[in-house]
């Protein structure tokens, strides 16, 4: 019998050894007052965050005409973002979204996208805090220098005026990212908006051309962002895709049921994908109202983690990009706040690192290697048929006749 209870005292030491270890560092974090604060603080210096959409780009647009002359991004007024917030935010990398109005479209959205690729590439090449990044691989080494990496979104497919060799251009200018759709349909996907009676389809989502896009995307290395698509449209991506896609800024429909949000049976698929939802905070899409609290943002993250884990979420303030953001989120300088919430909401440290940071070097990753696996694959040479563009504006290109006088 006594050799017995000496079998299971020395069992037991090791565990009475790392309880007494737990209790001693809780005590002295009390002791010390280490809060959860200090811990998301700590644990965004540590995974420095990657947003996926950020809208300054149209603020610089609307406000100062694009004359970065005229002002200081290191602080600037009336707007959610500067570089002084980014910094004391911890944000890292920031996807930067290039976004022209639907109205654009059919008319002049592929020169004003490529304006705005101009500002975005302007901004983060004449700013040393700054630095433009194409890869993940830049994106680490951007890290290691302390810059604010930023890549480039196009937001909306509309900014590519159905054409491939658009496509292929944009990507040879940075963009890494592009959303199939915004408030619009184009003449190839379905927008989650009603707001512009356009390019009206029935059952069918995602054309034939709509694939191609996929496709080339895909061939490029460009990430696939369903933000702003219908279901459908999302539904038929993500069956299509080689490549894991994201949600780039969007919430939870079942949390709260804005069309913009994403419903439980799109993010089982999202998960098959591989793919990522980075949370939106935009207050009506995550509370269902103008006004909303941190409590509702992180409800969304609760609810996703539930559905499909913490390593199918990101974050995607969407600062910038509407005015009516929750209490205590106003800014990019806020993001420690719903890292707090999280920590608060027994979130381990380990999930948040994912949802920070490596999720979405993880999607990134993958999709550069689907790149990778179709270097043989050549440029795609598909165009839209004439009457599914149905633009007046849309010039054939052949010999001009030439009329004798």
């Amino acid at each position: 019998m006594s050799s017995r209870k000496t079998i299971l005292r020395g069992s037991c030491r090791p565990c009475v050894r790392s309880l007494r270890a737990l209790l001693a560092v809780s005590l002295c974090h009390f002791i010390s007052g280490y809060s959860d604060k200090d811990r998301a603080h700590d644990l965004l210096s540590k995974y420095p965050l990657i947003d996926g959409h950020n809208d300054i780009a149209l603020r610089l647009r609307i406000l100062h005409n694009n004359q970065l002359s005229k002002i200081n991004l290191t602080h600037l007024n009336n707007v959610a973002t500067d570089i002084s917030r980014l910094r004391a935010g911890h944000v890292q990398t920031q996807m930067f979204a290039v976004y022209v109005l639907c109205g654009a479209q059919q008319m002049d959205a592929v020169r004003l996208t490529l304006e705005q690729i101009d500002v975005v590439r302007r901004m983060c090449t004449e700013y040393p805090d700054f630095e433009l990044v194409t890869s993940t691989e830049e994106i680490r080494a951007s890290a290691r220098k302390q810059k604010i990496a930023c890549l480039i979104s196009i937001e909306g497919g509309h900014s590519i005026d159905s054409s491939l060799p658009a496509l292929r251009m944009f990507y040879q200018l940075g963009v890494r990212s592009m959303s199939l759709t915004h408030s619009c349909n184009t003449p190839w996907a379905e927008s989650s908006s009603k707001l512009y009676d356009v390019f009206l389809r029935s059952n069918n989502s995602l054309t034939s051309f709509g694939k191609a896009v996929v496709d080339e995307m895909n061939r490029l290395g460009m990430i696939v962002d369903l933000s702003h698509t219908s279901w459908g449209t999302a539904t038929a991506v993500l069956k299509h895709s080689k490549a894991p896609v994201i949600f780039s800024h969007s919430s939870s429909y079942a949390v709260c049921d804005h069309s913009r949000n994403v419903p439980d049976s799109l993010l089982h698929k999202l998960k098959k994908n591989r793919g990522l939802i980075m949370v939106n905070f935009y207050g009506p899409f995550v509370s269902c109202k103008d006004k909303a609290m941190v409590s509702h943002v992180a409800d969304h993250f609760d609810h996703i983690k539930r559905v499909i884990g913490a390593e199918s979420i990101g974050i995607g303030g969407d600062f910038d990009g509407g005015n009516s953001f929750p209490e205590g989120l106003e800014d990019v300088s806020k993001y420690p706040v719903i890292i707090q919430e999280l920590l608060k909401r027994n979130w381990t440290e380990d999930e948040l690192a994912d949802v920070l940071r490596r999720n979405f070097l993880r999607v990134f990753e993958e999709v550069e290697r689907v790149r990778d696996q179709l270097i043989w694959n050549k440029p795609s040479e598909e165009q839209i048929p004439l009457e599914e563009v149905a633009n007046p504006c849309r010039l054939v290109l052949r010999q001009p006749v030439l009329i004798a006088v």
